[in-house]
């Protein structure tokens, strides 16, 4: 399997180690599989009875194999297994399926260490950034953004592992009390916590700034972990299949899925699932009131906000203005034309944005692709967050219940199940918790003593040039 940039018009091609470490293409643009690979009946048929029979770990090392050429059946199996253990996620299931009602189920993506669904993705980066520096016998230096769970989810994984630092950026004040104690509450040497005067989209900005200085790129070996690296997106492809093996009992049968989304990449997952060959019937795109995914999907309009126009909400981690991985999805929609894409990403998003309302792509984008969208507010999370908890007993976290209040209105136009991905466990967002019920999450044990600890974080100017300077004397230092 070979890899190109999305906006490289000569298709110049990269393996899987190459784009693993790099993260932004040289171009600015982002890594994808030259084609998708195609599932066969057999296929999915040998997946269902590795994750029935043998689990999870052994349907992720399967799904890799269609993406990774240049590692062994046995060296992706050993890192899977590491990766998803018991120890780790604490459902043996990894990800478990249940029912709200006979329409709505909910994916539990956030069984892991930091309760966010991000853990799905980052153990396993761990392991692949691991297993390539040691190969290589070279050292990366890690540069994030993180609106809530991102960062912690990375820190976790990478916390302790040889040859490996980790640079993340948050917007300041912009995050829980509880997901900002799992990130500075790590006193790992190899973890630096910065928080950046600014929201999501600037910490964002610094990062893709950085990354494209190949000078200083180079010199201090930096790579991402945040969703535009293609290794994050390909596992979570395999969540997709695992709920929908669990949500079917033979290969002809569909579902839908509602995912809640900021920057992309979790539905874009399922994009690429659904164009692998799995029976996906819809992938409903869940907006919080920064909403400006789901105006593009009802009116073709791409219009990013500025920071100043992006909205601190009560589902924090989707307080997102520019979606990094939709650039992922328009190459697909464009037929994979580069230059266009370069145009339109290059140049025009930073002007104010561009338009496909009058492409003939457009119809394509619910007709072939099968996207649909919603919008959630306050007012709806908490309602169906109550309704969640009175009516089935269930608490779920207010992105999650993004997702299903955006699933509920498509649900009597959609004839198959729909899935609703979850994000975080509720723990990590108590105080609208407890304005929606009148009564505070319970805490997980494993996080029983988390907001006790010592804080270690850096603050620091909305500036390149500073983060790049903090960047190199933490280098140099240690």
């Amino acid at each position: 399997m070979d890899y190109i940039s999305t906006r490289d018009a000569a298709h110049k091609t990269l393996k899987f180690p190459d784009i693993l470490l790099a993260g932004l293409a040289e171009d600015g643009g982002l890594y994808m599989p030259i084609s998708y690979p195609q599932l066969s009946e057999k296929d999915l048929a040998n997946f269902r009875k590795l994750l029935l029979e043998q689990g999870y770990p052994a349907l992720a090392a399967a799904v890799l194999e269609l993406f990774i050429d240049t590692m062994s059946a046995a060296e992706l199996q050993e890192l899977t297994k590491r990766a998803y253990t018991t120890e780790k996620f604490s459902s043996p299931e990894i990800v478990p399926l249940t029912s709200l009602d006979e329409k709505l189920k909910i994916g539990h993506l956030s069984e892991g260490p930091t309760a966010a669904f991000k853990d799905m993705a980052m153990q396993l980066l761990g392991e692949f950034f691991e297993f390539e520096l040691k190969r290589r016998g070279e050292e990366l230096n890690i540069l994030g953004a993180t609106s809530g769970d991102t960062g912690s989810a990375a820190e976790y994984a990478m916390r302790g592992r040889e040859n490996i630092r980790v640079f993340m950026l948050t917007p300041a004040g912009r995050m829980t009390p509880f997901q900002q104690a799992q990130m500075f509450g790590l006193s790992d040497p190899n973890i630096f916590n910065i928080a950046l005067d600014g929201v999501f989209d600037d910490c964002q900005d610094i990062v893709k700034a950085v990354s494209a200085d190949a000078d200083f790129k180079a010199k201090y070996s930096i790579g991402a972990v945040n969703s535009i690296n293609w290794a994050r997106l390909v596992a979570q492809v395999i969540y997709y299949i695992a709920t929908w093996i669990r949500a079917t009992q033979n290969n002809d049968e569909k579902v839908s899925y509602s995912v809640p989304t900021g920057n992309f990449g979790d539905i874009f997952a399922g994009h690429v699932a659904r164009q692998m060959g799995l029976p996906i019937d819809r992938l409903i795109v869940a907006t919080n009131e920064n909403d400006v995914l789901d105006e593009f999907f009802r009116t073709g309009e791409y219009r990013p906000r500025s920071a100043m126009d992006t909205q601190a909400t009560s589902s924090p981690s989707m307080d997102i203005s520019r979606a990094s991985n939709f650039e992922r999805f328009i190459f697909d929609v464009l037929n994979r034309d580069a230059s266009r894409i370069s145009e339109l990403f290059g140049k025009q998003v930073s002007n104010g944005g561009f338009s496909l309302a009058e492409d003939p792509s457009f119809p394509e984008i619910a007709q072939k692709y099968g996207f649909l969208s919603g919008r959630s507010t306050h007012a709806n999370r908490l309602e169906t967050i109550r309704e969640c908890w009175e009516k089935y007993g269930v608490i779920v976290d207010p992105h999650t219940a993004d997702g299903i209040f955006v699933a509920r209105q498509w649900a009597e136009k959609i004839s198959t199940p729909i899935i609703c991905l979850e994000t975080a466990l509720s723990v990590k967002f108590s105080e609208t918790i407890l304005e929606a019920t009148g009564e505070n999450p319970e805490i997980p044990a494993r996080f029983a003593s988390i907001m006790d600890a010592p804080r270690h974080v850096t603050g620091l100017p909305n500036d390149v040039a500073t983060v790049q300077n903090f960047i190199r004397t933490s280098i140099e230092a240690s």
